[in-house]
Formats: structure tokens, C-alpha cells, sequence
């Protein structure tokens, strides 16, 4: 197909698929002619991976860069790759802004004792691990460090879901498709089990303290 055709299929604008070639993150078309070039189905997906990165993701061009250079590295194992991408996305604002003091070295301290005590094969420098500790920090600095007590109960809600996640992640074929499905599940997934906590805190506060119909409607508020 013409580049006039991949942007329309995209929905990618011309210039924006020329800036992405000059940048390196989009391979060049092959070259019919001087001034003509031929693009296939693997740049329209290639396209869909950079805008879930870019849209969804919230990523950088930079980072992008770094996703898209483990897909296109055939020798590295897919767990790999998904976790170059997921560790892209994964917000560190909450570690990164609390990293001094007591509550932060015992937070640390606490999230390694959730790994060795869930057996999660996850390393304690990992950015997810990074950004619970900053959770953890700041309920401390709070005053609310007793929440700590309640992370066996957050982690037996996750892992089912994080297993459904990997099965729909499994089901992808192609390197692009699987990074794309991680970058959706994390964001768009997070955000849809936020919405679902927070609906079920409304049903559990008004069976707690509500007093009927009314009780429940002012939960939703």
C-alpha cells in the first residue's frame, strides 16, 4: 500500500508517519521509485503499537523507542519484552517522591516481605515494587500505616486478575500485539478495576452504615 493508504488505514497522519521513519521508530517503506515507497501490514501494526504506546501508554517518544528496540530483538524472551514495556508504564511518582526516611525503609522492608511471602517471582528493584513501597511510605506519613495489614487481601484480589491478564495477553500472536495488550490492560485495565473497587466500596458502605435506598445513593455521590 501507498503511505496515503497506511494513513488512512491507521488513522495515522501523513507527516506524523514520516516524522516516526526519520525518528527510526517506524521501518521505511521499500522503495517502488524514487519518490514512491510500498508499506505493508506489519507498518500498519507497528503504527497501532506506537499510538496504544503514545495514547494509551502515556509514553514518551523516547520511551517508546526503548519498548519498540526489545519487540524487534528476537533474542529477547518474551517475559522480557512485556516487562520492558510494562515497567515503561507503570507510575513511580509515589516512590520517586518519598524515597528518604524511616517510613520509606520500612515500606521497602514490607514489600519485601509481601514477595517472599506470596513466593512472587519479582524482583525488589522492580518499578512496581518501587511504586508500592511509595504507596506504603505515604500511609505511613499519614498516620494510616495499620493499612499495611490489608496487602494479603489486595494481593489475593490481584492475582486472579492478573492471571486473566495473562491468558488474554497469551492469546496475541505477534511481539507488537502482545507489548500492545499489556500497554491496554495496564492502563485502560487499571482504570476499569479502580471503577469496580470503587463501586463495590459504595454497595459495602451503605450495607455498613446506609440505611436503605437513600444510603446507597449518597455512597455514589
Amino acid at each position: 500500500m501507498r503511505i496515503g493508504e497506511l494513513s488512512r488505514r491507521s488513522g495515522v497522519p501523513v507527516p506524523t508517519i514520516k516524522y516516526y521513519v526519520r525518528e527510526g521508530l517506524l521501518p521505511a517503506g521499500e522503495l517502488t521509485s524514487p519518490n514512491q515507497a510500498r508499506y505493508g501490514d506489519g507498518h500498519e501494526r507497528r503504527l497501532r503499537l506506537i499510538r496504544a504506546l503514545l495514547d494509551v501508554g502515556g509514553l514518551s517518544l523516547s520511551a517508546i523507542a526503548e519498548v519498540l528496540t526489545a519487540v524487534d530483538d528476537p533474542g529477547q524472551p518474551v517475559h522480557e519484552v512485556l516487562g520492558v514495556a510494562a515497567n515503561r508504564i507503570t507510575p513511580t511518582e509515589a516512590a520517586e517522591s518519598g524515597d528518604a526516611g524511616p517510613e520509606s525503609a520500612e515500606a521497602r522492608e514490607e514489600v519485601a516481605a509481601l514477595l517472599a511471602r506470596r513466593g512472587w517471582r519479582v524482583d525488589e528493584g522492580n518499578a512496581a515494587a518501587q511504586a508500592l513501597a511509595g504507596v506504603l511510605a505515604a500511609l505511613h506519613r499519614a498516620g494510616h500505616g495499620g493499612f499495611v495489614e490489608l496487602l494479603d487481601v489486595y494481593a489475593d484480589a490481584a492475582e486472579p486478575v492478573a492471571h486473566a491478564d495473562i491468558d488474554y495477553v497469551r492469546r496475541r500472536v505477534a511481539r507488537e500485539d502482545l507489548v500492545e495488550s499489556v500497554v491496554v490492560g495496564t492502563v485502560l485495565g487499571e482504570a476499569m478495576l479502580g471503577a469496580l473497587r470503587r463501586l463495590a466500596h459504595v454497595d459495602a458502605s451503605a450495607r455498613a452504615y446506609g440505611d436503605g435506598e437513600g444510603a446507597a445513593g449518597a455512597g455514589g455521590r
